[in-house]
C-alpha cells in the first residue's frame, strides 16, 4: 500500500511539473485522457444547460403517449467523430433540425467553461455538420509547428492559429496582403518566417527596404532584386510593371484559343501554361510603406504618386501575370495620400500585430471583419508575434508567428541562393553579393554635462 502511495505522489508531480513546464506533453500524456472522458460524460448536460438541443420530433411524442412511455427529453446534436490531436479534440457533429450553426459559434466561450478547455473555436464544414475544435493549453504561448506541413507551391506555412491548426499564406488564393503593426511586434520577424518559407520554391523575391536594406538585405542572396531607398524603389517598380506588360504578351500568344482546345486548356494566367513556357512568379515585399508615400518636396511628390501608381498597377494586375504584394507597414490610412485606399482594397489577406490605437486596427479590419478589431486592439504588448488574420471573407483568427532569428533566415536564403532566377528586367536590381567595406561610425559632439 505505501508503494502505492508513493506511486500516485510521483505520477501526480509528473503531471504538474509537466503542466508547468510542457504543457504540450502533459496533453499528450494526461490530457487528452482526462479532457476526452470529462467531453463524453458532460455532453448532453452541457448541450442543454447552453441552449443546444431541440425537443424531440412528434412523431416520438405520439409514439410516447400511445405506448404510455416515458417522454423523451431534448436532444442534443448527434457526435459524428471525435478526433485527438496534438494540441486539443476535434468534435465533429451533425446538426438537428432546427438548429444552426451560428448558434453553436455564439456558444464557444461557455463550452469552453463547461468543458474545462483553453479554447473553444467552430466552423461549419457543410450543411448540418458543425466542427468543434477545442485547445487543451495555450499553444500560442511557445510555439511549436507541426513537423510536417501541407506545404504546396506558392503555400506556405507562416503561423500557429490558437485552435492548433496550421496558418498557411496562399498566394494563389489570395494573391496580395497587408501587414500592419507597431514597432517591437514581431512584424519583423513575421517578414522574416515568410521569406524563409519562400526560399525553397520556385519563387523571386523582390525587396523594398527603404530603412537602408537593414531588414532585408541580409537576406540578399536570395533575392532577385531589392531597393533600399525610395528612387530606386520607383525604378524598380516601374520594371516590374514592364515585366508584368512582357508576360500578358507572352499569355496572349499561348493563349490556345482555336476551336479544337477544350475550355480547361485555355490559357487566362501564367498557371495555364506549360510549366516550360511559365515565368518564374515574383513576390514582392515591402517593408514600409509610409516612406515611400510620405514626401516634403514636390519633387518628391511627383515620385511618391509614381510609386502609389505602380503599385496600384501590380495590385489590379499582377494576379494573372504571377507578381503578388505583401505590403508591410506600422499604418496604412487615408493620411498617407491619394490611391492609399485604392491600393487597400485591392489587398485582400490582412495581418495585424499590436497596434498603437483603434485607427490602426480599423484600417487593417474596419471593412471586412468589424470583430476583428477588438482583437487586434487587445493584444498585450509582452506577446510579440500574435496577430489576427482576417481575409474578405469576413472570417479571422489569432495566430502567433514561430521566433525565427535573422541567422537562421540568413542561412536558409544562403542555402538556397542557387533557387534565385535571373529576370533580365530586374537585373540593374541584383543586389551586389561582394564584400561590404566597413563603414565608419559618425562622428558625434559630445556636450559636457552641466554641473
Amino acid at each position: 500500500m505505501a508503494w502505492l502511495i508513493v506511486a500516485l505522489v510521483l505520477v501526480v508531480a509528473a503531471a504538474g511539473l509537466l503542466l508547468w513546464r510542457r504543457p504540450a506533453w502533459y496533453w499528450l500524456t494526461f490530457g487528452v485522457t482526462l479532457a476526452a472522458v470529462r467531453v463524453l460524460v458532460r455532453y448532453g448536460s452541457v448541450m442543454d444547460a447552453c441552449g443546444l438541443t431541440v425537443p424531440a420530433p412528434r412523431w416520438r411524442l405520439t409514439v410516447a403517449r400511445m405506448t404510455n412511455r416515458p417522454v423523451p427529453g431534448p436532444r442534443a446534436p448527434r457526435i459524428l467523430r471525435l478526433r485527438v490531436t496534438r494540441t486539443g479534440l476535434v468534435l465533429r457533429l451533425k446538426l438537428r433540425p432546427g438548429q444552426d450553426a451560428f448558434d453553436v459559434a455564439a456558444s464557444c466561450d461557455r463550452l469552453r467553461h463547461s468543458f474545462a478547455m483553453y479554447g473553444v473555436t467552430s466552423r461549419e464544414l457543410r450543411s448540418g455538420v458543425v466542427e468543434l475544435r477545442m485547445t487543451g493549453y495555450d499553444v500560442l504561448k511557445r510555439v511549436q509547428m507541426p513537423a510536417h506541413v501541407d506545404s504546396r507551391p506558392m503555400r506556405v506555412p507562416v503561423a500557429l492559429r490558437e485552435d492548433g491548426a496550421v496558418h498557411y499564406r496562399d498566394y494563389r488564393a489570395v494573391p496580395h496582403g497587408l501587414v500592419i503593426g507597431a514597432t517591437e511586434s514581431g512584424k519583423s520577424v513575421y517578414q522574416r518566417n515568410l521569406v524563409a518559407a519562400l526560399a525553397p520554391q520556385r519563387v523571386a523575391l523582390v525587396g523594398i527596404d527603404c530603412k537602408q536594406g537593414v531588414e532585408l538585405f541580409p537576406l540578399a542572396r536570395r533575392f532577385s532584386a531589392l531597393a533600399d531607398n525610395p528612387d530606386t524603389a520607383a525604378e524598380l517598380l516601374d520594371a516590374l510593371v514592364s515585366h508584368m506588360q512582357d508576360v500578358y504578351q507572352l499569355i496572349r500568344a499561348e493563349q490556345r484559343i482555336t476551336a479544337d482546345v477544350p475550355d480547361a486548356e485555355i490559357a487566362a494566367d501564367i498557371w495555364d501554361l506549360p510549366e516550360d513556357l511559365r515565368p518564374v512568379p515574383i513576390v514582392v515585399l515591402v517593408d514600409e510603406v509610409a516612406e515611400l508615400a510620405l514626401f516634403a518636396t514636390k519633387d518628391e511628390e511627383k515620385r511618391r504618386d509614381r510609386i502609389i501608381t505602380a503599385l496600384a498597377r501590380l495590385a489590379q494586375l499582377g494576379r494573372a501575370a504571377g507578381i503578388y504584394l505583401e505590403v508591410c507597414g506600422q499604418r496604412f490610412g487615408s493620411e498617407l495620400g491619394k490611391g492609399i485606399t485604392m491600393l487597400r482594397a485591392q489587398l485582400t489577406g490582412r495581418t495585424a500585430h499590436r497596434v498603437n490605437d483603434e485607427a490602426s486596427a480599423n484600417m487593417a479590419f474596419g471593412d471586412i471583419a468589424p470583430d476583428a478589431v477588438l482583437a487586434a486592439i487587445s493584444i498585450p504588448t509582452d506577446t510579440p508575434g500574435v496577430a489576427i488574420a482576417a481575409d474578405s471573407a469576413g472570417g479571422w483568427a489569432r495566430v502567433r508567428t514561430p521566433h525565427t532569428s535573422l541567422r537562421h533566415a540568413v542561412n536558409v536564403c544562403n542555402r538556397h541562393a542557387d533557387l534565385t532566377p535571373d529576370l533580365p528586367a530586374l537585373a540593374p536590381f541584383r543586389p551586389a553579393l561582394g564584400t561590404l567595406a566597413p563603414v565608419p561610425a559618425p562622428a558625434v559632439e559630445s556636450t559636457p554635462a552641466a554641473a
